[in-house]
């Protein structure tokens, strides 16, 4: 099972390869995230042997499903097949395939932010740094005239991935010991920063906005900046949804008050259900899958992977713009594993740490909200934690 995504369709065109490989039929469901964990949460529940593989998000599901003991542990098999080179999988993207020490899933198609901007409005210089952004988002910004110097992610717990690469390059995280840290001086620091830069530039109504809402503001020429998931860019170049695929360019996150630290995550996993009575063809499957050759391949039709040495290529590279595959690697480079907590409770979690989010885009004062939430995210983390040891 999957999600009906580029890197699902590139992999599907080519079971035909994998079955010859195995002696056996491949069937192969792709369904839409809402879809997949429902379908997930069914079938577990009910210990269903029907799925071997599973598409997991392992910075959403990860946890709960390690939990739950829904996953098969990898970290034998990957240590044993030398040929695999766990190694070469970017850093960032091994550690988030880790809970409680064993390897869960293994990465595919990773994601780090971008900034997207208007040469024609910049003269082919993106902003350096968040305050370069804000100043110059601000000059650009004409709300009279319906064009906005920014737009970007406002909605509560949508914002919250995008908003995390404000705060680490703010010198914040979400938990510092196990315990709440968005109280914390770097964490207000970003939530006013952010709550400022949407208040002052972005368009009316971004409290409501997440990924869906805020790409075609961009993509329509009403916006001048736009930070998100570097996945998104060929949409930029459609000329069927994009007015701007002349004008647009590609920059690495700015760098805030402690740097340019943007997230770099894998976005999706491959894992093997715990129930299935065909692990070993399952493993195959990844095996054939997240390949070095395989990731390569994909990645040359414009797929960002999760291997180093798909990055070091210059020929899967040549699937994205020059500016683009620059920004991607430097990002990767300096990039934080999580954009989200690491909590069982996810949605949940970032449901409280949204909340200042969108107080600072309202114009509302954040430090009285940042402290309210901070309290409520502490008694979350005791709650989570319980079930943790449950």
């Amino acid at each position: 099972m999957a999600i009906n995504h580029v890197w699902s369709q590139a992999i599907k065109k080519k079971l035909p390869e994998f079955e010859e490989r195995i002696g056996r039929k491949v069937s192969m469901q792709m369904l839409t995230a809402d879809q997949l964990a429902s379908s997930y949460n069914v079938k577990l529940n009910a210990s269903g042997t029907d799925v071997d593989v599973m598409m997991v998000r392992a910075l959403q599901e990860q946890l709960v499903f390690g939990h739950n003991r829904w996953l098969v542990d990898l970290t034998e098999r990957v240590e044993d097949e030398r040929g695999f080179a766990w190694q070469d999988f970017q850093r960032s993207a091994r550690d988030v395939s880790l809970t409680d020490g064993k390897i869960l899933s293994v990465p595919v198609v990773t994601e780090r932010p971008a900034l997207y901007y208007r040469k024609d409005l910049v003269g082919g210089r993106p902003p350096a740094t968040l305050d370069d952004l804000y100043a110059t988002a601000r000059e650009l910004t004409r709300k009279d005239e319906n064009f906005f110097g920014y737009v970007g992610r406002g909605q509560r717990n949508g914002a919250v991935s995008q908003w995390s690469s404000f705060l680490y390059s703010h010198g914040g995280d979400f938990l510092k010991g196990g315990r709440s840290a968005i109280g914390s001086p770097q964490a207000l620091a970003a939530y006013r920063f952010y709550g400022k830069l949407l208040h002052d530039a972005g368009p009316p109504g971004a409290t409501n906005m997440s990924l869906e809402q805020a790409m075609p503001i961009f993509a329509q020429g009403k916006a001048a900046f736009y930070i998100d998931a570097d996945a998104i860019y060929s949409s930029f170049l459609d000329p069927k949804v994009s007015t701007v695929r002349d004008k647009v360019g590609f920059a690495p996150f700015p760098a805030g008050p402690a740097g340019a630290r943007p997230h770099n995550i894998p976005s999706w996993s491959l894992g093997i259900n715990a129930f299935s009575r065909l692990q070993d063809d399952a493993w195959e499957f990844i095996l054939w899958a997240a390949s070095k050759e395989m990731v390569a391949e994909v990645q040359k039709g414009g797929i960002p992977g999760a291997r180093d040495s798909a990055w070091r290529d210059a020929r899967t590279l040549a699937a994205f713009p020059d500016d683009l595959a620059e920004a991607m690697r430097l990002n990767a480079e300096r990039g934080i594993g999580y954009d989200r907590p690491r909590v069982l409770q996810v949605s949940r979690a970032r449901d409280i740490v949204g909340r200042p989010i969108v107080a600072g885009i309202l114009g509302r004062p954040v430090d009285s909200v940042v402290r309210d939430a901070d309290a409520e995210f502490a008694d979350f983390l005791v709650r989570d934690n319980r079930h943790k040891e449950a």
